[in-house]
C-alpha cells in the first residue's frame, strides 16, 4: 500500500473560526472549511443569531449582523455547538432554545450553563439539552470558576465570546487536570489572530480583555485528528501514505500522531510534501498518557490491538462523555473481535491476541469508526456499522477510504 491523500479541513478550526467571525467587527471569509454535519449546524446556529454565512463554495463568506433572539439552535451531536454558541447567545436580544440528537442529552454542558449564569445570563429548563438562553443584548461579563475537568471545551465556549462581554471574561478552572489542553491553546491562539488581549500566563487560568474582534480571514489546516486511520493504515499494511499540507507548527491535537506511531515503530517522516507514515513490519505497543489527544484513543488503541507487545492506554477518563462511552465502547468491540483488553476507569490495558472477523459497532461516533476501519485493513472479515457516522467531520469517508484500495487484492 503507498498511497498520498488530501484531507478536509479541521472542524475545531472550521468552528472556532465562524464563532469569531461572526463576532467580528466587519466581514471576513474561512477559506477552506470544512463542510461536515458539525460544521454546517455551527453555520446554521450563528445564521440564526444574525450572522450571514455564505457556504456555497469552499471559502466560506461571513458578515457579522445583529444578534438576535428567538431562535432555534440544533446542536445534532457536536459538542463545540453545544457549549460554543450559548455563550454567544448571550449577547443576543431574546431567547435562544438548543437541542440535538437524543444523545446529547447525556453530553455534559453544566459547567458552560452554570458559568454563564453567574455572567448574568439568564438559562431556563436546568443542566443538560434542552435549554434556553434568554440574552437581553449584552453580558457584563467578569470571574467565573469552573470545573472544565470533564471538557476543554467548558473553557474555550467562555474564551471565545468573552471579548464581546462588557467586563471581559476572568475563567479560572477548578478541579481535575484540564483534558485537551491543545484545544484551548487553539482558541487562545485564533484569538489573539484577531487582536484580543488574552492572558493565559498562570496555571488554570485564563482572561479575555474586552474589546472589539477583529474581522481575519482563516485558511483551514487539514483535520490531523481525520488522518490517524490514513497513518495507522500505513503500519499495518507495511506500506507508505503521505498527509498532504500537515503543518509544520499547530495547536491540533493530532500532530501527535508523529510520537506515537515513532513509538510503535514506524517511519514518520515531515517533508514540505507533507508528513509520510512508512510501516516497518513490526507494530509496537506502548504506555501513553493520552489526557491532552483523548480524541486520538480509538485509532491508537487499534493498533495497540494489532501490537506485538502489551499496551496502557492512560489519562483518558474524560473521553467516557463523548460522542459514546469510548472507553466501554473500544472495550466491548475489540473484547468482541478476540482482542485481550482490559477496562479500566481512566483507559484501556491490551495485550497481544489473535484477533479474528465480526461486526464493529460504531455508536454513532466517527472516531470509532476510525477504529474499525483500521482493524478491518488489517484483519479479514471485520465489518464496520453504521460507517456513514464518519461524516459529522468528514463527508464521504466510506468512498475514500475505499478508493485507496482500488486495484488492491483485499475486499
Amino acid at each position: 500500500m503507498t498511497a498520498t491523500v488530501s484531507l478536509p479541513g479541521s472542524k475545531s478550526l472550521t468552528n472556532r473560526a465562524l464563532i469569531l467571525a461572526s463576532l467580528a467587527d466587519g466581514p471576513s471569509v474561512v477559506r477552506r472549511a470544512l463542510v461536515s454535519r458539525d460544521t454546517v449546524l455551527m453555520a446554521k446556529a450563528l445564521t440564526s443569531l444574525g450572522a450571514s454565512i455564505d457556504t456555497t463554495s469552499d471559502d466560506w463568506r461571513v458578515t457579522p449582523g445583529t444578534l438576535t433572539g428567538d431562535a432555534e439552535v440544533d446542536c445534532g451531536l457536536a459538542g463545540t455547538v453545544m457549549r460554543f454558541v450559548p455563550p454567544v447567545a448571550g449577547l443576543a436580544e431574546g431567547s435562544v432554545s438548543f437541542d440535538g440528537d437524543a444523545h446529547m442529552r447525556n453530553r455534559p454542558v453544566g459547567e458552560v450553563l452554570t458559568a454563564l449564569r453567574g455572567l448574568g445570563v439568564e438559562v431556563s429548563e436546568g443542566d443538560r439539552l434542552p435549554f434556553t438562553i434568554h440574552g437581553s443584548g449584552r453580558v457584563k461579563g467578569g470571574r467565573v470558576v469552573v470545573d472544565a475537568s470533564a471538557s476543554s471545551q467548558f473553557i474555550s465556549a467562555l474564551l471565545l465570546a468573552g471579548a464581546r462581554y462588557d467586563e471581559g471574561v476572568d475563567v479560572r478552572h477548578d478541579g481535575k487536570p484540564v483534558p485537551s489542553i491543545p484545544h484551548i491553546d487553539m482558541s487562545v491562539e485564533m484569538l489573539r489572530a484577531h487582536g484580543v488581549v488574552v492572558d493565559d500566563s498562570d496555571a488554570n487560568r485564563w482572561t479575555v480583555a474586552p474589546g472589539p474582534i477583529r474581522a481575519v480571514d482563516h485558511v483551514i489546516e487539514p483535520d490531523l485528528s481525520n488522518a490517524a486511520p490514513f497513518v495507522a493504515l500505513a503500519a499495518v499494511s507495511r506500506g507508505s501514505v503521505t498527509v498532504r499540507d500537515w503543518p509544520r507548527q499547530t495547536t491540533q491535537a493530532g500532530d501527535a500522531l508523529r510520537d506515537i506511531l515513532t513509538r510503535m515503530g514506524c517511519s514518520v517522516t515531515l517533508s514540505p510534501e507533507g508528513l509520510t507514515v512508512t510501516g516497518t513490519g513490526s507494530l509496537h505497543g506502548v504506555d501513553l498518557d493520552l489526557h491532552d489527544v483523548g480524541e486520538l484513543t480509538p485509532a491508537v488503541a487499534a493498533l495497540c490491538a494489532l501490537a506485538d507487545s502489551p499496551s496502557h492506554l492512560r489519562g483518558i477518563a474524560h473521553i467516557r462523555g463523548h460522542e459514546t462511552d469510548r472507553i466501554s465502547a473500544l472495550a466491548a468491540e475489540l473484547t468482541g473481535l478476540g482482542a485481550d483488553v482490559t477496562e479500566r476507569a481512566d483507559g484501556l490495558s491490551l495485550r497481544p491476541a489473535q484477533l479474528r472477523g465480526g461486526v464493529f459497532h460504531t455508536y454513532a461516533d466517527h472516531r470509532m469508526a476510525h477504529a474499525g476501519v483500521i482493524l478491518g485493513a488489517a484483519v479479514d472479515g471485520i465489518e464496520v456499522e453504521n460507517i456513514g457516522t464518519t461524516a459529522k467531520t468528514f463527508p464521504d469517508f466510506a468512498g475514500f477510504w475505499s478508493g485507496l484500495f482500488a486495484g488492491d487484492d483485499r475486499p
